[in-house]
């Protein structure tokens, strides 16, 4: 294992899964009637980043969902509703396709919830 280039330091207190996951987002309050969609790229205890083509600015409160594959949650369906609040919100370019990047603190899990995978 190596060590982190001088003068870096992880300052992360939660270890980040990179996942690529759908997720399914909403502004709280509701002010659109359809949720938007997008991609997850890393998922922690504490916060969230993920790839949309919706634009959030700093402080916006979300409500997102997504459902955890059943390789992760060992053998169960596991779908997480949880509130979060925008961090930073940044342009990402990948190929000739502009998305947005959205980094959230998770504030709080509302439900999660489990059942036996269906076979």
């Amino acid at each position: 294992m190596r060590s982190p280039p001088f003068g870096s330091r992880e300052r992360r207190a939660a270890r980040r899964y990179d996942l690529s996951l759908p997720i399914v987002v909403r502004a709280v309050p509701h002010t659109r009637s359809e949720p938007c969609h997008g991609r997850i790229r890393d998922i922690s205890a504490r916060g969230i980043y993920f790839i949309t083509d919706e634009e959030f600015t700093p402080g916006a409160e979300l409500e997102f969902t997504v459902a955890l594959p059943v390789g992760i949650t060992q053998g169960t369906d596991v779908s997480i509703h949880a509130h979060s609040k925008v961090l930073r919100a940044e342009e990402r370019r990948e190929g000739d396709t502009t998305h947005k990047g959205v980094a959230a603190v998770i504030e709080g899990i509302e439900s999660i919830r489990g059942e036996p995978a269906l076979s």
